[in-house]
This record gives structure tokens, C-alpha cells and sequence, in this order.
């Protein structure tokens, strides 16, 4: 008898997609080659993103070079970019968090701002893998752009706050700069007019002030605002806020911030929960269609992305693997 041949074992060939104002090049550059001779792995190579490339099309070219595992040092535009170039490959993504919010990072408990144990996450770590959501946004022309998100896709209240996000301020104090950008944009009466469908269910017609759909459910603060949200159940998470009024609004950050932050962490919080209110509705789903009266603001895992007539949202479960340690996977 002979004995066959052992499966061809995967190349271990690392790229990494960096954002060149976010990172100390030396300082990562020396590290990632600590890393790779001690894990075994061959020489890396090294992409720079730009304001015309975010990231896509240098992943793309990593790719084509042969390489097995992106490692994404930006922040969560520079992994929501990588990840929508790579997510049809076998390639798995592994995270350097080193912008403002890094929230995939937080929803995946990494740890933050920890150079060395970040790169050696993605050297010597295992692969879990996770959801990934595709979009279609449709313009107020016709023309369709399709994209990808890992965290939440929003219209309303948190596009408005990107849109209102002074990039200056942001620079100096980090996410507290969203602070005021929140307040400016709570100030803004326009509702949502919109159609919405959940799973080709029937559609439904309503006034909203924000719609938000999340792969992930925790913000910066550890706000959880997508209780149910799970990375890689295969569904993510829809909440409709819905504030009549000053009540409205009070309802809704008692939901978030007392019950999701406090109460629902504990069995006996959870006894002590509300019903939900009218002002903030939950819904989970797989697929979701929504038509706008008029065109909206939408943001994709924290960038602006234009304004949308409609949008169609999908998720493909299990369409990415995330370098995490061995023992959280």
C-alpha cells in the first residue's frame, strides 16, 4: 500500500494593509518581523492605503501576490475596506486596531492599543470566523454601489453625526468629539419616511428618526445599542428609533444605556427590564429592504457614505475569518 499524499498545507505569507496616519511604520515594521520569524512565517509584505484607495484595491494586490492573511492597521474604515476586497477569498483578516473607535476590535474583546500582542494574535492565533453583510445602495439616479459592512450600516441620527463630526476635534479627543455632533444632529426635526421589508416579509410603511442594522452591537463606552446582535449567528440585528418627543427620547437611552448597559448584564436585571417601548423596536433577519420617500444620509461602519434612495442588505454567514487568540475562538 502507499501511503497518500498529506494535503497541501497552506502558505503562510502575511500583508499588511496599513493606513500611513495611523500607524509609526518603524516601530510596526519592526514588530511584524519579530513576529514572523518566530511564528515561521515568510517574509510580509506591506501595502499603504490612501484617500483614493482606503484599502480595497491594495488588498486586492495582496491577493494576487499569494498572501494568506491580511492584517488590517487603520481603523474600522481600513478593516471595512479590506475585509469587503477579501471576503470571497481564503484569506483570513487579523486586526492591529489604531483609529478612534476600532469597534469590530471591541466586539471581538481584543485588546486595544497593544501593538505586540495584536501582531501576535494574528502570527499565533487561530481563526474564527465570522459574518459578514453585503449592501447595495441604491442613488437618487438609478446607479447601484455595492458595498460591505462588519459592524452597523445606520441612516438618521448616527449618519447625520458623522456628517456633523468635526475631523479636527476628532483628532485631538477621539470618539468624545461624536459628543457634540450627537447634539447637533438631535436638533434635526426631519423624520425618516420610509418602507421597509424583513426577510420578504410584508412591507411595512413608517416615520422613523434612525435606522440602524448591526453585524456587531457594542459602541464606544460600551454602549450596547444591538443586545442580540451576534458576530456569527448568521442574522444581524435591526433597531428603529421612533422618539415622539422628549419622552421618546428619555425611553430610549433609559433602553440603552440603564437596561442594555446595566440591567441586562446580570439574571436579576434581566427580571427587572421593561417591555419595549414604542419608541425603540428590535428585529432580527437575514435580509432587509428599505425604500426612503426621499434620499438619506447612510454610514457604513462609521463612514459617510452618501446618500441613499433605497438600500438592500444581506448577510453572508460565515463570509470572513478573524484572527483571534486561541483561547477565544
Amino acid at each position: 500500500m502507499t501511503t497518500p499524499p498529506a494535503p497541501e498545507q497552506q502558505r503562510l505569507l502575511a500583508a499588511v494593509i496599513y493606513n500611513p496616519i495611523k500607524v509609526d511604520l518603524e516601530a510596526l515594521q519592526n514588530a511584524v518581523e519579530r513576529e514572523e520569524q518566530g511564528a515561521g512565517w515568510e517574509e510580509t509584505l506591506w501595502f499603504e492605503t490612501s484617500v483614493e484607495d482606503p484599502g480595497g484595491d491594495v488588498t486586492k494586490q495582496a491577493l494576487e501576490a499569494g498572501a494568506t492573511m491580511l492584517i488590517a492597521a487603520g481603523g474600522d474604515g481600513t478593516v471595512r475596506a479590506v475585509a469587503e476586497a477579501m471576503h470571497d477569498s481564503e484569506a483570513r483578516l487579523a486586526l492591529l486596531p489604531s483609529g478612534t473607535g476600532n469597534l469590530l476590535a471591541r466586539n471581538l474583546n481584543l485588546t486595544l492599543d497593544d501593538m505586540s500582542w495584536a501582531l501576535n494574535v494574528a502570527f499565533n492565533g487561530t481563526d474564527r470566523p465570522m459574518d459578514i453583510a453585503l449592501i447595495d445602495i441604491e442613488r437618487e439616479n438609478g446607479d447601484v454601489d455595492r458595498a460591505a459592512f462588519l459592524i452597523m450600516a445606520g441612516v438618521g441620527l448616527d449618519a447625520k453625526m458623522l456628517a456633523n463630526t468635526d475631523d479636527e476635534l476628532k483628532k485631538k479627543v477621539g470618539w468624545l468629539a461624536y459628543v457634540k455632533a450627537i447634539f447637533t444632529a438631535l436638533r434635526d426635526k426631519n423624520q425618516l419616511r420610509l418602507r421597509y421589508s424583513v426577510d420578504g416579509n410584508e412591507t411595512r410603511s413608517l416615520r422613523a428618526h434612525t435606522i440602524i442594522v448591526g453585524n456587531t452591537g457594542t459602541l464606544q463606552a460600551n454602549v450596547l445599542l444591538l443586545p442580540d446582535a451576534v458576530i456569527d449567528d448568521g442574522y444581524f440585528e435591526i433597531v428603529l428609533l421612533r422618539p415622539e418627543g422628549v419622552l421618546g427620547w428619555i425611553q430610549i437611552f433609559v433602553k440603552i444605556i440603564w437596561e442594555n448597559g446595566v440591567l441586562r448584564r446580570s439574571k436579576v436585571g434581566r427580571l427587572m427590564m421593561s417591555k419595549e417601548v414604542d419608541a425603540l423596536n428590535y428585529v432580527k433577519g437575514r435580509k432587509l429592504v428599505v425604500r426612503f420617500r426621499r434620499p438619506e444620509l447612510i454610514e457604513l461602519d462609521g463612514d459617510d457614505f452618501g446618500k441613499a434612495a433605497a438600500f438592500n442588505a444581506r448577510v453572508r454567514p460565515g463570509g470572513l475569518s478573524v484572527r483571534v487568540p486561541d483561547d477565544a475562538a
